[in-house]
């Protein structure tokens, strides 16, 4: 077993930032009726079903991201996250809350992220991801880089990653009856 499947085997909690992971960075504003800016972004989709089967076996997942962003906390909803944190660059407190919160240890969270305000929790946890668009920089620090973008299925590669290394891949092909490949 290689090191980073040996990392992924321990994780009980996906941990992620938002913009450059969950998504592709990019921010759309528009005009409502009554002329308000609404922000939207997107998501996607092969991400989501991923993020659910992890689910199905035990492993939870939560954003920490910079920005406050409606459209962030609707897909957090929507994909049943235990944690959502927005509005704050500071992650080093917020992961140790969580940390306590959901009696893990540190080697048994994952991180995926994207940028410098990530980094710092990549020296915490016990496996740190930085997406293919990551900051050069980020890539150096993670202990796996995605062949995947972020907002175009590296979350998707991250939990394949987690559900292989926990033995649970097979399952989820035989669920919709796919040979293994």
């Amino acid at each position: 077993m290689d090191e980073v499947t040996s990392r992924a085997a321990k994780i009980r909690l996906l941990l992620m930032d938002v913009d450059g992971v969950l998504t592709d960075g990019k921010l759309y504003f528009f005009p409502d009726a009554a002329g308000n800016t609404i922000e939207t972004k997107g998501f996607d989709s092969q991400d989501g079903i991923a993020l659910h089967w992890i689910h199905w076996y035990g492993i939870k997942a939560g954003v920490i991201s910079g920005r406050n962003s409606p459209a962030t906390v609707e897909r957090a909803r929507q994909l049943k996250f235990e944690y959502v944190f927005q509005g704050t660059i500071e992650k080093v407190p917020i992961f140790e809350q969580i940390l306590a919160d959901a009696q893990l240890r540190p080697d048994q969270v994952a991180y995926v992220g994207d940028d410098f305000t990530d980094v710092i929790l990549f020296e915490r946890v016990g496996l740190a991801v930085a997406t293919a668009n990551a900051r050069p920089e980020v890539k150096q620090l993670a202990h796996y880089v995605t062949r995947a973008p972020g907002g175009g299925g590296a979350v998707r590669e991250v939990c394949e990653l987690l559900l292989e290394a926990q033995g649970h891949w097979d399952k989820i092909l035989e669920k919709y009856g796919l040979p293994r490949s």
